[in-house]
Formats: C-alpha cells, sequence, structure tokens
C-alpha cells in the first residue's frame, strides 16, 4: 500500500458514524439533523484525508461547543478506530477538528511550495493577485506561522505525527492543563498564540488551514478595507461536491458539498479553467483516488455571486 493511500473501509466508516451518533444521544448534544449531516460528512473527509481540518462553525457557541466537541472525540475514540488521528484545535475564537497525519503533510506541503497557493491583496480597493510573497510583509509573516505549525506536527514520522510539547492542551473546562500533548491525548489542542507579533488575521489563517488554494490577505488594521473592498465585488463561488458509494445513510449518495470558497471575479474570469482552479482540482482528484472506495465522485463547480456584504 502506498503511504498515503487511504486503508479505511465503507463499513468500518458507517460503524463509527454510528459510533458518533450514540456518543452525540450521550452527552446529550442537541444538533439539528443539519448540523448532524454537516458533522458526518466532515468527519468522513476527515478520516479519509481528503481535507486536514475543518471548522466547526455549527452546533453551538464557545465554550460549550468545545466541551461537545472534546467529549464527542473522547467517547467516540474509545469505540472506534476510525478517530485515532483526529483532534480538537481552538485558535482565539474558532474551533476545528484536524487529522494529525494529514495536517502534518498539508502544512510541509505548503510551507515548502510543493502545494500551490496563491494571495489575494484585499487593503487595496482593487483586489490583486500578489505574485511576488517574498516582497509581501504579511505573507512572510503567514509562511513564519507555517514554520511554527511544523514544529508542533512534524512531518517526519508520518505514519503517526503527533503534536510536540510546545502546543499546550486545554481541558473540558478550558482552563489549561498541560503543556505536553499526549500520544492518546483527546484534550485540545490551543494553538491561540500563533499569530502572536504579526498582522496576520483569522481569515487568512483559515483560507489556508482549510486548504484553499486562493487565500485573501490583510492586516489587522485593514479589516474595514477588506470587507468593503470585497462586499463591492463580483465573486465568483467555488464549490467542491462529493458523493458517497454505496451508503446506507439517508441521501447518502446526493452529492454534497466538501468545501467552498470564493475569488474576486476579475481574478478568476476563466472560472475553473484558471491554471491554479485546474491545479487544485487535480490535487483534490488525487486525494480522492487514494479512497474511492468511500467516495463515489468529486466535482467543482463555478458559481458567479453579485456584490453584497461579506462577513471575514
Amino acid at each position: 500500500m502506498q503511504p498515503n493511500q487511504v486503508s479505511v473501509s465503507v463499513a468500518e466508516l458507517e460503524e463509527g458514524l454510528k459510533v458518533l451518533d450514540s456518543s452525540i444521544s450521550l452527552i446529550n448534544w442537541r444538533l439539528k439533523p443539519s448540523s448532524k449531516r454537516r458533522l458526518h460528512l466532515d468527519i468522513l473527509a476527515l478520516c479519509t484525508r481528503l481535507r486536514p481540518v475543518v471548522m466547526i462553525d455549527y452546533g453551538g457557541k464557545m465554550p460549550e461547543l468545545q466541551y461537545c466537541l472534546s467529549s464527542l472525540l473522547q467517547l467516540s475514540q474509545k469505540e472506534s478506530p476510525i478517530f485515532e488521528h483526529i483532534r480538537v484545535m481552538v485558535i482565539q475564537d474558532m474551533i476545528y477538528l484536524i487529522h494529525l497525519t494529514e495536517l502534518a503533510h498539508h502544512v510541509r506541503s505548503t510551507f515548502n511550495s510543493e502545494t500551490q497557493l496563491l494571495f489575494v491583496d484585499l487593503e487595496h480597493e482593487s483586489p490583486e493577485m500578489i505574485t511576488q510573497i517574498e516582497k509581501n510583509q504579511l505573507a512572510m509573516q503567514l509562511k513564519s506561522i507555517q514554520k511554527f505549525f511544523l514544529t508542533v506536527f512534524p512531518s517526519d514520522g508520518m505514519n503517526n505525527p503527533l503534536p510536540s510539547p510546545e502546543a499546550k492542551c486545554l481541558d473540558n473546562n478550558n482552563e489549561s492543563t498541560s503543556q505536553h500533548v499526549h500520544s492518546l491525548s483527546t484534550e485540545c489542542i490551543d494553538l491561540s498564540n500563533c499569530m502572536d507579533n504579526t498582522e496576520v488575521t483569522l481569515p487568512t489563517l483559515n483560507g489556508w488551514l482549510l486548504g484553499y488554494p486562493v487565500v485573501y490577505l490583510f492586516g489587522k488594521e485593514h479589516i474595514a478595507d477588506a470587507i468593503y473592498n470585497l462586499s463591492t465585488k463580483y465573486l465568483h463561488i467555488f464549490q467542491v461536491f462529493v458523493s458517497r458509494r454505496n451508503s446506507t445513510l439517508k441521501k447518502g449518495t446526493q452529492p454534497e458539498e466538501l468545501l467552498s470558497f470564493s475569488v474576486p471575479y476579475g481574478l478568476s474570469m476563466r472560472g475553473n479553467n484558471e491554471q491554479w482552479a485546474e491545479t487544485f482540482l487535480a490535487h483534490m482528484r488525487a486525494k480522492w483516488e487514494r479512497c474511492a472506495n468511500v467516495w463515489k465522485s468529486l466535482n467543482m463547480e463555478v458559481s458567479e455571486c453579485h456584490p453584497q456584504a461579506i462577513v471575514l
């Protein structure tokens, strides 16, 4: 088997989702049906390593959401091996689920420029692509954050990467308890300080962490400018859809949105025929091929969005 081949079977994933649902009931987490379906998809995307990180912006607010996710993962890991490499990560007021191995691979490949990453400067009224990141202070600061992530999620020992002692753990009461992350720990990995002494904003960090090929770049003092400059532009919305193979779950074979991101229309006039879009889709399809026993299809669609209020 190839080092990055995903060996988990449909049956194992189906059983894992049953464990997940049972754990949700045990902790009395009252998820809406749409939120539960989204959680199922996010877990499957992580376990099959289609995505290194998913952001959980449903199911409640912090710190209760952190408690629910940590409790859920702790219970689920006791009953199913598919959750072995899944962890909860917190950065400021955002919470994520991560796959340790895939995140380590993602950090290494983007830091070493093995994976193409483009930046859109939103600080000026006419957004433009940044082609020389070494001459852009914000882009280089993001590079330093990526370097920090390399120390937290080392790229050596890719079969079982574990967060380094530099990642602080939080217990379910949201208090610092240890400077070490143990191999079997299900406590949250808190990297809230990763942007200290930089002007990098959460939207920029999220764009990179969530695996988007185009990342919005603007400093903390230019958030209002970025919101205005993006809200007044036509956008292309790029959506990647997947459908599950041989799923016994209700509506399991219907296409579901795996991820989506936007790009100003003027910088993506050729839609999915842009070179970077073709490269990104090829990258996602290469991931899909590793787990084609689980996913029936993976496609990308592009739609136009008229100017409207944007929240960053």
